[in-house]
């Protein structure tokens, strides 16, 4: 019989009991040299990607097979080492989210991010007894980027050190996986952003307007951070609220307002910088329809010293955070952006003071020049009259004259078009009242005669030309439902410190004891301006409305 202590093939063992030492072992060995090739196997998945969260996926795979485990997590650090995001592998989802989420206090995960070492418990506490645990530090380079925790072993054994020394290789080939990850990303970043900004500058110089550009950079850095959903938010409302004009990723958002004391767009417009959040909705910031965003970062768009407005990228909850570098990214783009925002408005304003300059040049043309050789005409003919004895010759020339009087008011109507600051796309009085005219063709089957005189887009002030608008439009109703006139002529004109119009047709004229709400209506509009309204026979037939107020 072989003694205490006996090693194997010594002199005292009998010849059965050396051949089951050396079968065990022979099966360590094997065992051993299998797990070495799982672990080659594992380091290998893992760096065969490129992108962070199929990196992410692979590590907490390789992981729970390689150890044997139930289930496992990959717990992401965000700020003061808090679990932020969990990669969950294994069996049992719903036992994944609920060990996912232990963030805090005494918990074996808190343990590991706090005290970065690994960690090997028999049982979690609070948990079933066959739970056992296994936690390892997760590092790129010097920064502590997570932990990679282990519950529950196949057959409820416990983590033994040949476990923990395989996780804790894993974890290092792990890191460096995740290190050129990070660096791929960047690279690939560093072109993206080159070509959108190469973008930006083409579809600007061609002629594209600020916003179009604006909305395919913002598809592009949805794209290129991998996130849900992109907006654009500009101040509105006197800076008090931010709206989004601009909206990827996820439909309905644009229009859609946020408080700037109680979003992070509003934060990143208040203090000029970037700001990052790994919980959006936790950490109580208002969302456009209460989308449920997790990480999102916003960064203003700030040009000459001036904030245009906010970019704010979102992921959902549970998702990885920002990386660095895609933050660096999307900081290099906003600063694009606002450039662009730049030197389009500058574009805008030199298109702006060219049509200016030009307007300015026309209007002198036709005020020296023009009405100067008009009204010698006109003079000349008034003093012909008297020369000519036949009353139908002088009739004629009289005709003549009135003409081109008519014709030398419509002039200055235009000269005082031309003239003003009225921004490009702006719509002025005169060119609305035109159009509203326009419409009522189909109503009526021709085409007003129009006349339009003075400053009307300069002199007559908002409020006033809304009412003028609507009288005119009540006016040209009542004409059409009632009274089947062949013509109608309308007359607009500023004077002074008036404007005046004037609406007639050769029509019915107004019936004895008929209704007179539509009148009344117009009545109280000029009353409540301080103005006048008369209504009577038109001189030939037909109806003639004036319709007059103050502008001052």
């Amino acid at each position: 019989m072989a003694t205490d202590g006996a090693r194997p093939g010594s002199p005292g063992m009998r010849p059965g009991e050396l051949l089951s030492d050396l079968r065990t072992e022979r099966d360590a060995a094997l065992a051993g040299r299998e797990r070495v090739r799982d672990l080659v196997e594992a380091v290998a998945s893992v760096g065969r990607d490129l992108h962070p969260e199929i990196v992410l996926q692979r590590v907490v795979t390789a992981a729970t097979e390689l150890a044997g485990a139930r289930y496992g997590v990959l717990h992401v650090a965000g700020e003061n080492r808090r679990p932020v995001e969990h990669i969950p592998a294994g069996s049992g989802e719903e036992e994944i989210t609920r060990f996912g989420h232990c963030p805090r206090g005494s918990d074996p995960v808190g343990r590991v991010l706090r005290d970065p070492r690994p960690l090997r418990l028999a049982r979690v506490p609070g948990r079933p007894p066959a739970d056992a645990f296994l936690g390892v530090p997760v590092r790129v380079g010097d920064e502590l980027f997570g932990a990679l925790c282990l519950v529950g072993k196949r057959g409820d054994a416990d983590f033994d050190e040949d476990d923990e020394d395989l996780i804790v290789a894993l974890a290092a080939a792990a890191g460096a996986a995740i290190g050129n990850a990070r660096l791929y990303e960047m690279a690939r970043n560093l072109g993206v952003r080159l070509q959108a900004g190469s973008d930006m500058t083409t579809r600007l110089l061609s002629g594209e307007g600020p916003g179009d550009v604006l909305a395919q950079l913002t598809r592009r850095m949805r794209e290129i951070a991998d996130s849900d959903t992109a907006l654009v938010f500009f101040p509105v409302h006197g800076g008090t609220t931010l709206r989004a004009l601009i909206s990827e990723g996820v439909g309905g958002l644009a229009g859609g307002e946020v408080g700037v004391d109680s979003s992070l767009a509003g934060l990143a417009l208040r203090t000029g910088d970037a700001v990052v959040v790994d919980d959006l909705v936790g950490d109580g910031y208002e969302t456009i329809r209460n989308v449920p965003i997790g990480p999102a970062a916003a960064v203003p768009l700030i040009s000459a010293g001036s904030t245009h407005g906010v970019l704010v990228l979102g992921k959902w909850s549970g998702r990885v955070p920002f990386a660095p570098c895609t933050l660096r990214m999307i900081r290099s783009c906003a600063a694009q952006a606002a450039a662009a925002l730049e030197l389009a408005k500058a574009r805008l304003d030199a298109e702006r003071l060219h049509t200016l300059e030009d307007r300015d040049r026309i209007a002198r043309d036709l005020h020296d020049v023009v009405i100067q050789r008009l009204f010698a005409v006109a003079m000349t003919l008034m003093s012909t009259v008297r020369l000519v004895d036949h009353p139908e010759a002088q009739g004629r020339v009289r005709h003549a004259v009135d003409e081109l009087d008519e014709t030398i008011r419509q002039i200055r109507a235009t000269v005082f078009a031309l003239q003003g600051p009225r921004a490009l796309g702006e719509s002025g009085l005169r060119a609305r009242v035109a159009e509203l005219v326009d419409d009522t063709y189909g109503d009526l089957g021709f085409r007003p005669v129009l006349r339009l005189d003075g400053q009307l887009d300069y002199g007559v002030p908002d409020d006033v030309a809304e009412q003028v608008l609507a009288v005119l439009h009540e006016a040209l109703s009542n004409v059409a439902r009632h009274a089947g006139a062949g013509h109608v002529w309308v007359s607009l004109e500023q004077s002074g410190e008036q404007v005046t119009l004037v609406v007639e047709d050769d029509g019915v004229g107004l019936p004895p004891g008929g209704r007179r709400s539509g009148l009344r209506n117009l009545e109280r509009r000029a009353g409540d301006l301080g103005g006048s309204f008369e209504v009577g026979p038109r001189r030939g037939g037909g109806t003639r409305v004036v319709w007059r107020v103050p502008v001052s």
